[in-house]
């Protein structure tokens, strides 16, 4: 059974190619600035005291094992002297806030850095003229709470994890992960490589070839009732669709719901309602957050998405497509009003 098409306005100018990329390539050069104090009860005898604080504006899309090496040759050549760089072990390394709230070693740098944001909103109602702060962190030397932490500091382990995460979030998208298992590992590999030089071109040489695109499909009227909200709409069938790896195609984009001192939360995104319109952010909020979001009521809190206040009618599709983190996952910071 085929349906008339609806006569939708004509796609945005956002959904271009070339804003597409500058969009990723806007989110790619983020950074966040951090502020890292070395415990000084931990700090071999003999080292300089006066410098253990180190400046560093990082790569939203990078992770905390991935500065370690430069934090150590700080260390190594500004505030400890040779003896006590020997005794100085990475494995032992952790961070957490002044806060004491630990620092997850597989969250990248902004999710870490927003997350605080929206935890420290909680406690002290942010200004409209306040300027960006550094997100100030202790890195502690030994002892790490390794229960907690759930993976070792090494790069090795980061990167297992942000190449789980990024399966995932080929599976809620296609129903599958072939899109990444059919990658050779020259290619996995290059996708990480990418992340670690913080290399835009190079990382997105690979990861094109499992990110969707965002040329709009026009979604079509409404399906019959008996087609499930899980299943893809008639206009992503193959026959009748001219971009099969387009973001209004995929089954699900990948968001996850952050909020403060609650659990991350996870649903279903498709990018096309059973009615046929274009599912936005607004009415998938509505639907998981009600009590934040009321569907005929002001909103009580706003979401942030890359260090950014998202407009409520962004489209879900155009989320994923443009404003996911580099392991494929939209992360949706939830802030009281």
């Amino acid at each position: 059974m085929t349906y008339p098409a609806r006569h939708d306005p004509s796609p945005s100018a956002f959904s271009t190619p070339a804003s597409t990329t500058l969009f990723r390539r806007l989110t790619w050069e983020g950074t966040v600035p951090l502020e890292i104090h070395v415990d000084p009860s931990e700090l071999p005898a003999n080292s300089d005291r006066g410098l253990e604080c180190y400046f560093i504006q990082a790569p939203r899309v990078s992770y905390l094992p991935l500065l370690v090496p430069e934090i150590k040759r700080f260390l190594t050549d500004i505030v400890l002297d040779g003896a006590g760089g020997k005794t100085v072990k990475e494995e032992e390394w952790w961070f957490e806030t002044e806060d004491k709230v630990l620092m997850k070693w597989h969250w990248s740098i902004g999710l870490l850095y927003d997350f605080n944001n929206i935890t420290a909103s909680l406690k002290k109602r942010p200004r409209s003229d306040q300027q960006l702060t550094p997100l100030r962190l202790i890195l502690h030397l030994a002892a790490p709470p390794t229960e907690r932490l759930l993976l070792s500091p090494s790069i090795e382990a980061c990167k297992q994890a942000f190449m789980g995460q990024l399966k995932e979030a080929d599976f809620l998208r296609w129903g599958n992960t072939k899109r990444m298992t059919g990658l050779r590992q020259a290619e996995q590999d290059g996708i990480w490589d990418g992340i670690r030089s913080h290399n835009f071109d190079e990382y997105w040489r690979i990861a094109a070839k499992i990110t969707p695109t965002t040329t709009p499909v026009r979604p079509t009227s409404p399906p019959p009732s008996s087609v499930s909200l899980h299943s893809r709409p008639p206009s992503t069938d193959p026959a009748g669709a001219p971009d099969k790896d387009g973001a209004y195609n995929v089954r699900s984009v990948p968001v996850r719901m952050y909020l403060a001192d609650g659990p991350v939360l996870q649903g279903l995104a498709p990018p096309i309602l059973e009615s046929g319109s274009f599912n936005t952010l607004r009415n998938f909020l509505c639907t998981h957050l009600p009590l934040l979001f009321p569907s005929q009521k002001r909103a009580l809190a706003y979401a942030v998405v890359q260090g950014v206040v998202c407009p409520l009618d962004a489209e879900i599709a155009w989320l994923g497509a443009c404003m996911a983190g580099a392991d494929g996952w939209v992360n949706l910071m939830i802030s009281i009003v």
